[in-house]
């Protein structure tokens, strides 16, 4: 009997301040959403930096008139570096086929560029990768037969930072949107209270508990946020199906960028959910608690 009391109340108060409960439901949907996006955002950069840094090889470039007695320097001092955990010598005969084969699309570009025209070089494979800037403190550029060490770290470093940059914006906005959404439960809450002050004072006359009669209040916000969840997640699976799977498909296909399975959908949406129910009802019991007090 009080379990269906609680629930008519609950469906009361929703109808009562529709208008107010579907911005608030839109509101949360739309912050929880974003707050989703970062979420898988972050999964994805993490994926990628272990698959890239993976990768990072450090280029030493040979200067034209490096001597023998150089090279076998530089090699002997590979071999016995402990950061190394390969390398391989690549000679300008060898850099020159190579790039006949990346640029091979471009005949005019390799019909342009001289046989000679590309240096020798070690490709030089870390045990850390995120440790190459040691190697390239080793080797200075312009000394001992070495002109230029190339560090493909640098250049991931820039495209994660501005990955991380757009992880960090989206999950800002999605900050600023939740506390509009808590404003607005807030604010629904005191007015719906309000509205059923008569009825809650008579509640408390004839013996009912202050848990007892905020209750209905507390689930009114916990449900929208228990819907705005629903729909974030929705949005997610839109966007893994409409523009992940779609759009980014030949990226993804290609290994340049990671995609979005549904397990990580499901554990991202279960956060978000839990999150949007959670924070509801904490919000919709402060609420009570210090502005209303039921």
């Amino acid at each position: 009997m009080r379990v269906n009391f609680v629930l008519s109340e609950v469906a009361t108060g929703l109808r009562r301040n529709l208008t107010m409960t579907v911005a608030m439901i839109l509101t949360t949907a739309i912050s929880l959403g974003l707050m989703g996006t970062g979420l898988l955002i972050a999964s994805m950069i993490n994926e990628m930096k272990e698959i890239y840094y993976d990768k990072v090889q450090v280029s030493i470039f040979l200067a034209d008139d490096v001597t023998d007695e150089q090279r076998s320097a530089i090699e002997s001092q590979l071999e016995s570096s402990p950061e190394v955990q390969s390398f391989l010598y690549e000679s300008k005969e060898e850099a020159y086929e190579r790039f006949r084969q990346q640029f091979s699309q471009q005949p005019e570009l390799v019909e342009n560029t001289p046989a000679d025209a590309l240096p020798e070089s070690f490709r030089v494979e870390l045990v850390n990768p995120e440790r190459y800037a040691v190697i390239a403190a080793e080797f200075p550029n312009g000394q001992n037969g070495v002109d230029k060490v190339a560090d493909e770290g640098d250049f991931l470093d820039r495209l994660f930072g501005l990955l991380n940059g757009a992880r960090n914006a989206t999950i800002a906005v999605a900050v600023v949107q939740a506390l509009a959404a808590l404003l607005l439960i807030s604010n629904t809450i005191q007015l719906a209270a309000f509205n059923r002050r008569n009825e809650t004072n008579i509640m408390r006359l004839v013996g009912a508990s202050r848990w007892y009669t905020q209750l209905p209040f507390i689930l009114e916000a916990a449900l929208a946020g228990l819907v705005g969840g629903l729909l974030a997640v929705g949005g997610l699976v839109l966007t893994k199906v409409m523009f992940v799977d779609r759009t980014l498909a030949g990226p993804i296909k290609a290994g340049i960028i990671t995609g979005i399975d549904w397990d990580q959908i499901a554990v991202t949406g279960a956060i978000i959910t839990a999150a949007g129910v959670g924070l509801a009802g904490i919000a919709a019991y402060v609420t009570l608690r210090l502005y209303v007090r039921l």
